[in-house]
């Protein structure tokens, strides 16, 4: 599901929220506020419906995790089968997926470069190659770079250009290129991009 940086900046735009979480999309919609295609200032002829609203919402954390209506629907089914909040389940199960740990570790700068490092080989769960970006982790796990030069020559510059902390759940030795599962995560430890309650009741119609 990879897009342009211009596909990427109309997402942003129509959602009305930074769901890539990069300081650019952030200037973006202070420049540009307005939807792509409509005016400045300009209202919107007609007010979204409770339907259409959680459907907003689903398209918030779908774009944001990067992935297909299939792969996420399979994750809410996943999640409602769990003890607690389908809501919450759900949000830790994305955040648990491979592809999103190596993007949170700071080895990669977007999901979706995370997703094709993973895809590529780049990456080794536990000592094994792994090429499926929808595995979950879980405590415990170790996260280590190919013993690659082209492989650690591209982790380390991510590493230099990433500007965002790595959550309390997970560490990494830069010097080693190795990261850790240290435990799993909990809701608060996820930053809110869309109402996840919404996406359940969409799901549950």
């Amino acid at each position: 599901m990879a897009r342009s940086e211009k596909a990427r900046g109309k997402v942003v735009r129509r959602l009305g929220v930074n769901i890539y979480g990069n300081v650019k999309y952030d200037k973006l919609l202070k420049k540009k506020p307005q939807g792509p295609g409509q005016e400045r200032g300009k209202r919107s002829r007609n007010k979204i419906s409770n339907f259409g609203q959680q459907l907003l919402e689903k398209q918030k954390i779908r774009f944001a995790y990067g992935i297909s209506e299939k792969q996420f629907y399979n994750t809410f089914l996943k999640a409602k089968k769990k003890d607690g909040l389908t809501g919450d389940n759900m949000m830790i199960l994305l955040e648990r997926r491979l592809d999103n740990v190596v993007y949170r570790l700071g080895m990669a700068t977007t999901r979706a470069q995370a997703r094709q490092m993973v895809s590529h080989g780049h990456i080794r769960l536990n000592g094994e190659r792994s090429n499926i970006p929808s595995i979950v982790v879980r405590e415990g796990d170790e996260i280590k770079v190919k013993d690659n030069d082209g492989s650690k020559k591209l982790v380390r510059e991510n590493l230099a250009k990433s500007g965002q902390p790595v959550p309390v759940w997970l560490s990494i030795v830069e010097d080693s290129l190795v990261g850790k599962i240290e435990r799993l995560p909990y809701r608060t430890d996820i930053s809110t991009v869309a109402n996840e309650q919404a996406v359940v009741e969409f799901y549950s119609k």
